[in-house]
């Protein structure tokens, strides 16, 4: 099956390769931290020089900026090698934070809040409501909180489409995605009893 990927109605082919990598926002499931300071880290790939204001406003909008103020040295805290300063959810806000700091027009989240409490999560998508206007904005996630206010859901079983809608249509169809947002409210039931 042939496809066509276009942005802005111009095939992607057709976009510089450099403005297209600079124009998009990726967060990948497995982080990767450089053995350099939490600011750098969170200003890597920007164009010119970040301010602290820059920096502590995506740390903000991330929900990581509280847990840096806690360390000895804030944002000039040294991380190791791969981020082993922070905890998984840490670091996953870091980067999403690194992510959203250079504005981009695409923003990709790669199961991004997988490491992340719920309440956690549903402040980082606060958040991000705002920074994702006009912006299209791609989230892959097994968490059904995670996606029920996106525009469209795309709901894959081993790789092949098996429904497409908004949260309500895709609970009114009571499939496959219906099935994955009762077992997972039953599994936080349960969580929270215990």
């Amino acid at each position: 099956m042939n496809g066509r990927i276009s942005i802005d109605g111009v095939d992607v082919s057709e976009h510089n390769l450099s403005e297209l990598r600079t124009s998009i926002g990726y967060v990948p499931q497995e982080v990767f931290l450089f053995s350099d300071t939490i600011a750098n880290n969170i200003s890597f790939g920007i164009k010119g020089i970040a301010n602290r204001e820059q920096v502590e406003q995506a740390a903000k909008d991330a929900c990581i900026h509280e847990n840096i103020i806690e360390f000895k040295e804030g944002y000039e805290t040294l991380l190791g090698e791969r981020g082993i300063t922070l905890s998984g959810g840490q670091k996953q806000r870091v980067s999403i934070a690194r992510a959203i700091i250079k504005e981009p027009k695409i923003l990709i989240f790669d199961d991004c809040l997988s490491a992340v409490d719920t309440e956690t999560e549903d402040r980082i998508l606060n958040n991000l409501q705002r920074i994702m206007r006009n912006k299209t904005t791609i989230l892959i996630s097994h968490r059904v909180s995670t996606v029920k206010q996106a525009n469209t859901i795309i709901v894959l079983n081993e790789g092949e489409i098996v429904e497409t809608g908004t949260h309500r249509e895709l609970l009114e169809n009571r499939g496959r995605y219906y099935e994955l947002y009762q077992k997972q409210l039953l599994e936080e039931s349960n969580l929270t009893a215990s």
